[in-house]
């Protein structure tokens, strides 16, 4: 922090520059910074822009930035904490070193934000959980797999029989699919080739292959199809309270907010062209209700 205020009180003018990709790449080559070319090979257009500060430091950086460093006011900047952190998040990466910081214009905002996250963090779903005694998570089962306690699991149960209740009475039939299915079936929906990333490795099973699933659609389209239907069984409607499992970079990971095992509120409705709008609005109004109902009324769509 005493650098940084000392950076501030010297006044260095922020300019910036325009370079082709190759004059970029000859400049961090120069320096030593193999992290920066891997920035630079992601920006996809051109000229490049790199930001100095005085005559001794510069960046690649798209900007804007203010005139220099004595804009910059000392007491609204505050240094957090420092930690380790994989490279873009892949574990499989190098540790680098984060540093957390905050900056607001003066420190009267500052003081606020200090506040708020006070607040916050007395609020964590982490600490309340492990404080309440309502969920946890066992390392030596895997990060990311939640396990609901006694406590918890009321709570969690009078969600889902609101949820049930909410689904049924506006027309919904409750369904339920199995938790993993033939590798076939992913490849046939597309899941396999676009999102890839985020399932878990198939398994072989009597020499056929099965993946865990990441999301229920491709099994209620299957029960959709088991039998012929008319366009007066229009509009079908089904609910579910599904378990899917998605692979997440540990570093990914956080409390409940970011997990590899959850249960996901899905539904999938059958229609006409013709009752699409109504259907859509339908959906719209049972979500704002749900969500009011748990106090979300502040919201963007």
């Amino acid at each position: 922090k005493k650098n940084m205020d000392k950076i501030i009180g010297k006044n260095y003018p922020i300019t910036m520059e325009e370079v082709s990709r190759e004059e970029a790449k000859k400049r961090i080559e120069e320096i030593g910074e193999p992290f920066k070319l891997e920035i630079l090979d992601s920006i996809k257009t051109e000229p490049i822009t790199i930001y100095h500060i005085g005559d001794e430091w510069w960046d690649l950086c798209a900007g804007p930035h203010v005139e220099s460093t004595g804009k910059l006011p000392k007491k609204g900047i505050q240094l957090q904490s420092v930690a380790g952190a994989y490279w873009r998040g892949d574990e499989n990466r190098e540790m680098l070193q984060r540093i957390y910081a905050t900056a607001w214009r003066d420190a009267g905002q500052l003081k606020k934000y200090k506040k708020m996250m006070e607040e916050a963090k007395k609020r964590d779903h982490r600490m309340l959980g492990k404080k309440l005694d309502l969920f946890s998570i066992q390392e030596d089962a895997g990060g990311g797999l939640v396990f609901w306690h006694p406590k918890g699991s009321v709570v969690r149960r009078e969600i889902e029989d609101f949820w049930k209740s909410s689904h049924t009475d506006t027309g919904y039939d409750l369904v339920y699919s199995p938790h993993i299915a033939n590798l076939d079936l992913w490849k046939t929906s597309g899941h396999n080739d676009f999102y890839r990333d985020g399932m878990f490795k198939s398994m072989d099973v009597d020499n056929e292959e099965y993946q865990i699933k990441p999301m229920n659609c491709p099994f209620h389209c299957l029960m959709y199809k088991d039998e012929l239907r008319s366009y007066r069984d229009l509009p079908i409607r089904w609910a579910e309270l599904g378990t899917v499992y998605r692979y997440e970079r540990s570093g990914t990971l956080h409390g409940l907010m970011r997990v590899r095992g959850f249960t996901q509120d899905d539904a999938h409705i059958f229609c006409l062209p013709d009752q699409l709008e109504d259907e859509i609005v339908a959906v719209l109004d049972l979500t704002e209700s749900i969500l009011s109902r748990f106090g979300f009324d502040k919201y963007d769509i």
